[in-house]
């Protein structure tokens, strides 16, 4: 009981995948049947290219500044997470090798935590973006093409609802903390730009004015509030995931099987 209990918290401290009982073809598959999950992440990963494409070429900085925006890093892990979701659908396994640390293949276990993180870290950038820097009094123009602008902060979500209610793989409570590792790493990589005298594009000493380490009390304070709106975000996608298994459950003939099951690890 004691071993399973400091398993149980090591679980929940890193957020790294349990040794739960989780098949491959719960990834390869969709909650509605009879629909390959090619259906959706091929168009997803053509949209995220194009668009990783389109915002670098209407970048209105350095290329080299590109990676400053939270907002870049969130749509390259889109471009990851349905390139792994498509090798998952599209790779055959090969008899049963299970990993010596989970029972999945890596390719699936990356793709599951790129998963875990695109989902939320997508919904706070589009709330982030469009109802804190939009209306923040330091503003600047982050996206003078108006149509990518939209594409970078609204359809991002759009895209992975589509991911989140087709897939049929579960989603965890106890995985929140890989995309609070996510932003943590982001946030870290403010710090160290900020204290190496590195500016953005107009010649600023932070990346967002929100995010000013110059200021740092406000700055934590911005931190600690983004930090629980992300965690919520994931409470929600593990809620949309069960309501999803719910529904799909419904109308499908088998009635066997349970929900998604958040409080797993």
């Amino acid at each position: 009981m004691i071993q399973l209990s400091w398993k149980h918290g090591l679980y929940c401290i890193t957020g790294l995948l349990g040794s739960g009982n989780e098949s491959i073809e719960q990834f390869r598959k969709s909650s509605f049947r009879n629909v390959s999950p090619l259906c959706w992440r091929v168009p997803i990963l053509l949209w995220a290219s194009v668009v990783t494409f389109w915002s670098m070429a209407f970048f209105w900085g350095p290329t080299e500044m590109f990676l400053l925006y939270m907002t870049h890093w969130g749509l390259l892990f889109v471009v990851m997470e349905s390139l792994f979701g498509i090798i998952v659908a599209v790779k055959k396994p090969q008899g049963h090798s299970p990993d010596a640390t989970f029972g999945l293949p890596w390719y699936v276990k990356t793709y599951w935590v790129l998963y875990n993180i695109s989902i939320p870290v997508a919904f706070l950038i589009t709330v982030f973006y469009w109802g804190i820097l939009k209306t923040s009094p330091n503003t600047v123009n982050y996206a003078p093409n108006p149509i990518l602008d939209v594409m970078l902060h609204g359809v991002n979500s759009a895209v992975m609802v589509v991911e989140l209610v087709f897939s049929a793989h579960p989603s965890r409570l106890m995985h929140v903390m890989q995309p609070l590792y996510f932003a943590g790493a982001y946030m870290l990589f403010t710090v160290i730009y900020y204290f190496a005298g590195g500016v953005d594009p107009w010649g600023n000493p932070f990346v967002y004015p929100v995010v000013d380490w110059s200021k740092p009390e406000q700055t934590m304070v911005v931190i600690t509030l983004t930090a629980l709106f992300l965690a919520l975000m994931h409470l929600v996608t593990v809620a949309v995931a069960t309501v999803r298994d719910s529904i799909a459950k419904r109308c499908s003939k088998d009635t066997t099987g349970v929900y998604n099951d958040g409080f797993k690890y």
